[in-house]
């Protein structure tokens, strides 16, 4: 698997919603999500173009503690393979910490760049500990 984790200078519950509410989420994550629910079996579809290419992204929903982790499976529309990417939210020295964990990237096609495992690897640095730690730092 690829692990991402990072400590923040917030409450869980902060961090928590900052991970679920698309108002939120569309601030650091992907401004193309038209709508989230983190509740077990909510579907999601967008569209984010990576310069030479458009990557259709599919979310379900998997499982949820409330306030603690939620897990999708991770699809692309145009592309075979599924991954599973758990976010898991802890308190920490009166701060929180996300630990992300993403698994099955060798399942999707080797020869698409953006699904090598350090494209993966970078991709959630800098979603997790670049844009996210700067949302919650703001």
């Amino acid at each position: 698997p690829v692990v991402v984790d990072q400590s923040f200078d917030v409450p869980v519950d902060t961090l928590w919603r900052a991970i679920t509410e698309r108002d939120q989420m569309v601030q650091w994550f992907f401004e193309e999500i038209p709508e989230f629910k983190a509740e077990e079996g909510f579907e999601t579809q967008f569209t984010v173009n990576a310069g030479e290419r458009d990557f259709v992204h599919q979310w379900k929903i998997l499982g949820v503690v409330a306030g603690r982790k939620i897990v999708y499976d991770w699809s692309y529309a145009d592309y075979p393979g599924v991954g599973i990417v758990a976010f898991e939210v802890s308190e920490e020295n009166g701060g929180s910490r996300l630990c992300v964990t993403t698994e099955g990237v060798e399942s999707f096609p080797q020869d698409v760049p953006e699904f090598s495992r350090e494209s993966c690897k970078n991709g959630w640095q800098y979603l997790i500990q670049g844009n996210l730690k700067d949302y919650l730092a703001s």
